[in-house]
């Protein structure tokens, strides 16, 4: 299998000592492209330094909600300066975030719309990062979209009901999931993951995060070889070959990111 792990974030400290090994043990399990998603200004330039040094790995650049407020004047400027990489695919992680409320919901907002816009003018796609926030997050989408509607975007490690996830494809959104549908008592999430058309899905690790059955309670960090858990879940829900799941998650991974070679 071939298979695409489409949120990661390896430039955090916790890879320092073995990411070439990490990578290693990604393409042994059929993993060969991950990205690597900023939270803010340094994580996205970390984003792009590793994706110059690594073939396997893709940057996304952006400010998550929750540091919305640790921003600099000249912020916006360095992402958008960013966003032009030859090795940046998309916009992000940008949206809301109503669990840890770090930064005030109006400042949320007003990045992620500043996010929307800088996705529409590079045409690169955006990746959203909603928790409990669904219905200001489908807002700001709705608002936000023109004539033409929204620019390709993400809802990643998606964790929404049915009717979040009908509203997303409705503005033309991809849904991706991660190790989130492995657990028992997300059976729902996992029904969502089961419906969602076959165009529109992707799977990934959001790593060092959300470590998937059966390695949860076993490791402590995640890492892009484990999406493979993730997409196995899934391809059991749908009833499908994990290999047919694998390749079209894959397909649908590189049109929506441009991804050519």
């Amino acid at each position: 299998m071939t298979l695409i792990d489409t949120h990661t974030h390896l430039q955090e400290d916790g890879y320092d000592g073995d990411l070439p090994e990490t990578i290693a043990r990604a393409a042994e399990a059929g993993v060969h492209t991950m990205f690597v998603v900023g939270i803010d200004r340094a994580t996205s330039e970390a984003a792009v330094a590793l994706a110059e040094q690594h073939s396997e790995l893709f940057a996304v650049v952006g400010v998550q909600p929750n540091y919305a407020h640790q921003t600099a004047p000249d912020d916006r400027d360095r992402i958008t300066e960013l966003a032009a990489h030859l090795h940046v695919v998309a916009v992000g992680e940008t949206g809301l975030d109503h669990y840890w409320d770090y930064a005030p919901h109006d400042l949320q907002e007003e990045w992620f719309r500043w996010h929307l816009d800088l996705s529409r003018a590079c045409g690169k796609p955006f990746i959203v990062h909603c928790r409990e926030a669904e219905a200001d997050t489908v807002r700001v989408m709705q608002d936000a979209a023109d004539a033409d509607g929204l620019p390709p975007g993400v809802m990643h490690s998606f964790a929404g009901d049915a009717e979040t996830a009908r509203q997303c494809l409705e503005l033309g959104l991809h849904l991706s999931f991660s190790g989130m549908v492995t657990y028992k008592k997300n059976k729902e999430l996992l029904a969502v993951a089961a419906d969602c058309p076959a165009d529109r899905l992707l799977v990934e690790t959001d790593c060092p995060y959300l470590v998937p059955t059966p390695k949860r309670g076993k490791v402590k960090r995640n890492e892009p070889a484990f999406v493979a858990f993730t997409l196995d879940k899934i391809a059991e829900a749908r009833g499908v070959p994990a290999s047919e799941l694998a390749a079209l998650t894959t397909a649908n991974a590189r049109r929506l990111f441009a991804l050519t070679g």
